[in-house]
């Protein structure tokens, strides 16, 4: 796998993970511990694009 085609997949998840904290949030019986955690593996991915794109 390219570095390229690497950060297009990074995007895509990095994507995903926002729309299902969107949506999740509005949904009134989701475990905030569930968000949380969401949340944390999207910042972690972000972290992976930035130092990908940077090196």
């Amino acid at each position: 796998m390219t570095l390229s085609s690497h950060l297009t997949e990074l995007r895509k998840k990095h994507q995903h993970l926002s729309d299902q904290v969107e949506s999740a949030q509005r949904s009134p019986a989701t475990d905030d511990l569930m968000i949380a955690e969401m949340k944390k593996k999207k910042l972690r991915i972000k972290e992976e694009i930035s130092r990908l794109s940077q090196g």
